[in-house]
Parts: structure tokens; sequence; C-alpha cells
């Protein structure tokens, strides 16, 4: 693949610089595959649909994707087939996703409230030592 003189392209510093990255993290997703910028020598070249992959695995990544799912996502969003199956496989990764923050959430709220009641009843019983 050659670059088009009038494509916009990216160094890792610009990406990392834009995204709030370091460089080593982005050498990471190329490493488990979901990047691959062009080379020019040692160089990296990166075009808009490497910002755009980037983009991607970062939104993964704060909704809490692991890696292999991210890499799941990004290869099926840009397959060019029939997008039905690709927003479906995407809609049950994220049920999936969103039905177990919420039962981390409930094991969270009833671990808070146990441990509220031990504060209470710690502070009751040190008042009655004091007295």
């Amino acid at each position: 693949m050659t670059v088009r003189p009038e494509e916009t392209i990216y160094s890792i510093r610009d990406l990392a610089s834009e995204f709030d990255l370091t460089t080593r993290t982005i050498r990471f997703y190329e490493d488990k595959g979901l990047l691959s910028p062009q080379r020019e020598g040692q160089r990296r070249i990166y075009l808009k649909r490497d910002r755009a992959r980037l983009k991607l695995i970062l939104r993964g990544k704060r909704l809490g994707f692991s890696l292999d799912e991210i890499q799941q996502l990004v290869d099926a969003y840009e397959t060019p087939e029939d997008e039905v199956p690709q927003l479906e496989q995407y809609l049950a990764t994220l049920v999936e996703h969103r039905e177990t923050l919420l039962r981390q959430k409930e094991d969270l709220e009833k671990t808070l409230e146990e441990l509220e009641l031990a504060e209470r009843e710690c502070r009751s019983a040190l008042d009655r030592k004091r007295g």
C-alpha cells in the first residue's frame, strides 16, 4: 500500500500527542495486531485508517473491553460486507458487558453497605468504651 500525496499522514508522536498516549502504548497495540502502520525505513507512517482504528481501540478500552474483544470489534467494523451481522455482534458485546458491569455494581453496593454497618458498629463500640 502506498501513500497517496493528498492523504493525511501521522507520525507515532502525532498520534501519541493527540490521544494523550505514550509511543510505547501505540507500539504495544501494533504488537497485538490492532494497528499496522506502513513503514518507511524505521519510520512508522499512520494513515487516517490507523487513526480511526486507534480511536476505536481507545473507546473500547474506556468501555472496559478486553484487547481480544476490541480486536473483534475493530475487525468487524472494517469488514465491507453486510453491516447487520457486525452491528448485531457489537450490540451483543455491549449488552453482555453492561450486564457484567451491573452485577459488579450490585456487588460493590452490597460491600459498601456492609462496610458502613461495620463502621457504625465499631464507632458505637468505641463510644461505649470511651464512655
